[in-house]
């Protein structure tokens, strides 16, 4: 038994059901710069008094916190905004009181409209000004209570004058000044929120071999992709992607397709890591120095591009932490060293680090300073090759440990994994995740992955890049769907998710299987390739296009702005995203059939823009330009996978300019 403490007794305010909320707050929600970032909660207290709530925020180094008005929606619900203007950790929480003035001015309006007597009352609510007079500590407000007070001495005679003073906007405003708050009780955590740069959640991924680029099939060079930087920004890319540009392994070398028996030409898959050369911290010599390297990183600045490096732990068995460290990798009975293996894959060039027993903290300490390395030459964007294979706990820790000094460094998962552990590499930081979108095709399957994706809890937290297509994964659909296909999966991934991208050959069209596998005949994993960009067939247009439409349109550049729209015909998916004021409003509609040409009626959304029916709204067509109007909200299209299998749409009330 225990008496009740002061501090249970005034805690009358309920907080509940914050949002967002992650796991309890363990972790947390994500924005970026500038995004307006929602809070609510259900808010309420026992009898009948008025209560009210406030957010407060503040960057997690700092000691003061922002106080935001929380607005009463529904339902015991309340809500407020803020927007975060710096690429840092925020923490937010929620504090609420019961406003006995409001509850005063309340009922004395009630009983003076009824017309009880209300002598008493007045007396009360001067009584809460005096209170609220000694209660505050700012000096303007004092004052003004002050003046406010003598003049309800000077209304002596009137109730109703009275009334009207300790009513108004004015008292209302300095009671609510004063800081006089009864029963105040504060939510009991301070929520985290990672708020990254807009690239996080806003960008477009090109893929290359570094060593592909010299277009003779020699072995490319830095200075080589250099010459490439202006194609890949005619594309309308903004964040080029290497797979590792380390030193390769001699031992169980690899040869085209895989091969166990490479011969003495074969340049071995740049997945295997490490020789006496160098590891993680050094460059494969045949594509330059660092001297290159830096004036690579230089260059694509000035084109407008971003690097973004392959951070793979992994290595060969010729890597120099091997003789150094062998305490990090695991070793067999019989004293050789174990390679990877996914079984019944067996990777006869990679052995991989342990975690735990000896190699804990050396080997966590190790893999952070190599990040650390590349962020210091100017590299701020990292794919991180199959973090689902390493623990949990390590990617909380480096990730912090990186953003506590370069909070600007976004890092994209690779994990094609099951659900729950790739949700969860978002929660503990990763700024990206590659997702599902590679095997979604119909369109319910579309339309049901992308509502989980954006109004789902995994919406606060998870960032999807959608990739059309990897080095190691050649897509079913693409290998049997032609042109079309790529042109379908292109704007699907574009103009659904923020961030995308594409592995190059895509533009080629480039599809052929290993039969029965989804990989790729003659995989540049393997071997240096010298493709013709100007291959017949290819959709650079295409591509071009849809970054232009990106940057151009508002609406695009948010991910949580999806609606679907009506389209009666299953191989057409019909979708749109707007701003929240309209000002950019698109739609596009993708015939998922790459063989046959498609038709269907469509519902315009004039309820959007608040139109009846049968009104009219003036459509832009994005792809050639032409202008036009719709009347009422079912409309007809027709998509022919020989001629353009998708179509989009810019809506705009008539008299209204461009977006």
């Amino acid at each position: 038994m225990r008496a009740p403490a002061l501090g249970d007794a005034e805690t009358r305010v309920a907080i509940e059901g914050v949002w967002p909320e992650i796991n309890g707050g363990r972790f947390a929600a994500k924005r970026v710069v500038g995004d307006v970032v929602t809070v609510e909660a259900d808010i309420f207290a026992d009898g009948h008094d008025k209560i009210a709530a406030a957010l407060l925020f503040r960057r997690s180094e700092e000691s003061d916190w922002t106080e935001v008005p929380m607005h009463f929606v529904e339902n015991d619900r309340w809500r407020a905004k803020f927007t975060p203007t710096e690429n840092a950790l925020y923490l937010y929480t929620i504090v609420a009181w019961r406003d006995l003035y409001a509850s005063w001015c309340d009922e004395v309006v009630k009983k003076h409209k009824a017309g009880q007597p209300i002598d008493l009352e007045l007396i009360e609510g001067r009584e809460l000004l005096e209170r609220a007079l000694k209660n505050t500590g700012d000096e303007t407000v004092a004052d003004d209570l002050k003046a406010l007070i003598g003049e309800l001495e000077d209304a002596a005679s009137s109730n109703t004058s009275k009334l009207t003073l300790l009513t108004d906007d004015r008292a209302r405003g300095l009671v609510d000044g004063s800081g006089l708050r009864a029963n105040e009780t504060r939510y009991g955590k301070e929520l985290p929120l990672w708020v990254d740069r807009t690239r996080a959640a806003f960008s477009a991924w090109y893929e290359l071999f570094p060593r592909s680029q010299s277009s003779d099939g020699r072995h490319g060079t830095f200075d080589d992709v250099i010459a490439r930087l202006p194609y890949v920004r005619e594309l309308g890319f903004d964040v080029l992607y290497f797979p590792p540009i380390h030193p390769i392994g001699d031992t169980n070398r690899k040869g085209r397709n895989n091969s166990l028996t490479p011969s003495l030409d074969d340049p071995g898959s740049p997945y295997a890591i490490g020789s006496e050369v160098g590891g993680h911290d050094a460059i494969h010599p045949e594509l330059g120095s660092f001297v290159d390297f830096d004036r690579l990183v230089k260059a694509a600045k000035s084109a407008g591009l971003e690097i973004a490096l392959d951070f793979a732990i992994q290595c060969s068995p010729d890597h120099p932490w091997i003789k150094e460290h062998p305490e990090w990798f695991d070793w067999r009975p019989d004293g050789t060293i174990k390679f990877a293996e996914n079984p019944p894959k067996k990777y006869e060039d990679i052995v991989n680090v342990h975690f735990y027993r000896d190699a804990f903290p050396s080997i966590w300490f190790e893999l952070r300073d190599i990040v650390i390395f590349w962020v210091e030459r100017g590299v701020r964007i990292f794919r991180v090759d199959n973090p689902h294979t390493k623990p949990f706990p390590f990617w909380e820790w480096m990730i912090g440990e990186v953003h506590a000094s370069f909070p600007d460094v976004i890092f994209l998962s690779e994990a094609f994994t099951r659900p729950k552990p790739m949700k969860r590499l978002a929660k503990v930081g990763f700024t990206q995740s590659y997702t599902y979108f590679t095997w979604r095709n119909t369109k319910q399957e579309l339309t049901d992955y992308l509502s989980e994706l954006t109004t789902t809890e995994m919406a606060e937290y998870f960032r999807p890049n959608f990739f059309v297509n990897t080095p190691d994964i050649n897509p079913t659909y693409l290998q049997t769907s032609g042109r079309a296909g790529f042109q379908a999966r292109l704007v699907l991934a574009a103009s659904l998710a923020g961030n995308f991208g594409v592995y190059s050959g895509f533009e080629l069209c480039e599809a052929r299987p290993i039969p029965g596998k989804e990989e790729y005949l003659d995989s540049e994993k393997y071997e240096i390739k010298a493709w013709d960009w100007d291959r017949e067939g290819n959709i650079r247009e295409d591509i071009a296009l849809m970054n232009r439409l990106r940057r151009e349109h508002g609406a695009l550049q948010e991910f949580r702005n999806l609606r679907f729209y009506n389209a009666w015909n299953d191989q057409i998916i019909y979708y749109g995203k707007a701003t929240a004021s309209l000002d950019s409003f698109v739609l596009f509609a993708v015939n998922l059939d790459p063989h046959n040409a498609q038709a269907a009626h469509f519902e315009v959304p004039l309820w959007e823009f608040g139109l009846h029916d049968d009104a009219t709204i003036g459509v832009e067509n994005l792809v050639d330009g032409k202008k036009f109007a719709w009347t009422g909200k079912v409309q007809h299209m027709l998509l022919d996978p020989a001629v353009r299998p998708y179509a989009i749409w810019r809506l705009h009330r008539l008299g209204a300019g461009p977006a």
